[in-house]
């Protein structure tokens, strides 16, 4: 590992409370990657976190400052703490539950606003940390805790969503490319205005088990091999595009 990515690495925070298999621990390198690459200094960044599974990447495994927040909060704390003290980098993590269920009405202001923060959405598809309910997210059909039968729910497309809020940096990538990921992750820090990545990361305790994924190896092959590049999305027609996940940078208001 890289000494400067080690030392940003609370050592105490270990072993980590994720589940074998969560993507999670793959978006966690992958930040500190980015900001590692960025020479970002952690002194002058402030990571914002709400409940739930995704919530645990920055608090506590981060050497720096963190807000562990009330469930869906974590947007309006973050807002709050830049308007505080402009200067900081502020770089929100949390889920797709956090974040678009219980926050929602934070995520669209604070796009609409263009506040100047980063938000990275760990999308798992479910509640994980909860018990397994359907979320916003949970594609049609899925099993999940609360819908037993099969979602009949269509879910959020979460970066159409940011983007027509007024985001001016969408993109979304799955833990499964981590190259390009950290490459998008490094992106949207560095952007002036509001940046929105959402990151599809797996969860095989309470999604996988439940919709016939027999390993964490299996939902992360299906993730990528279900995953199309913007570029190749282009030339596609909509009936190419059933059960493709459009991944890239989908909005740069910067170029």
């Amino acid at each position: 590992m890289n000494e400067k990515i080690f030392q940003m690495i609370n050592q105490e925070a270990f072993p980590t409370p994720f589940c074998p298999g969560c993507g999670h621990g793959i978006l966690m390198g992958a930040i500190l990657r980015a900001i590692a690459e960025l020479e970002y200094d952690l002194k002058q960044m402030l990571f914002v976190s709400g409940i739930g599974c995704a919530a645990w990447i920055p608090s506590p495994h981060f050497k720096a400052d963190t807000l562990h927040t009330l469930h869906g909060r974590a947007i309006a704390y973050a807002t709050g703490a830049k308007l505080y003290n402009p200067k900081l980098k502020v770089v929100v993590i949390s889920g797709d539950g956090d974040l678009s269920s219980i926050g929602g009405n934070h995520l669209i202001h604070a796009a609409r606003r263009n506040m100047d923060m980063t938000v990275i959405c760990a999308n798992n598809s479910i509640y994980g940390m909860t018990g397994g309910q359907m979320a916003s997210t949970t594609p049609l059909g899925s099993l999940t805790a609360t819908t037993p039968k099969g979602n009949q729910e269509p879910p959020f497309d979460l970066c159409k969503l940011a983007e027509a809020a007024g985001a001016t940096y969408v993109a979304r990538h799955p833990v499964a490319t981590p190259i390009p990921l950290i490459r998008t992750l490094k992106k949207a820090m560095a952007h002036q205005g509001f940046a929105f990545v959402e990151v599809l990361s797996p969860c095989p305790t309470q999604f996988g088990r439940r919709n016939a994924f027999p390993t964490a190896f299996a939902m992360i092959k299906a993730l990528k091999s279900s995953c199309l590049s913007v570029e190749k999305a282009k030339n596609l027609s909509q009936e190419d595009l059933l059960g493709k996940v459009i991944v890239g940078e989908l909005v740069n208001a910067n170029i």
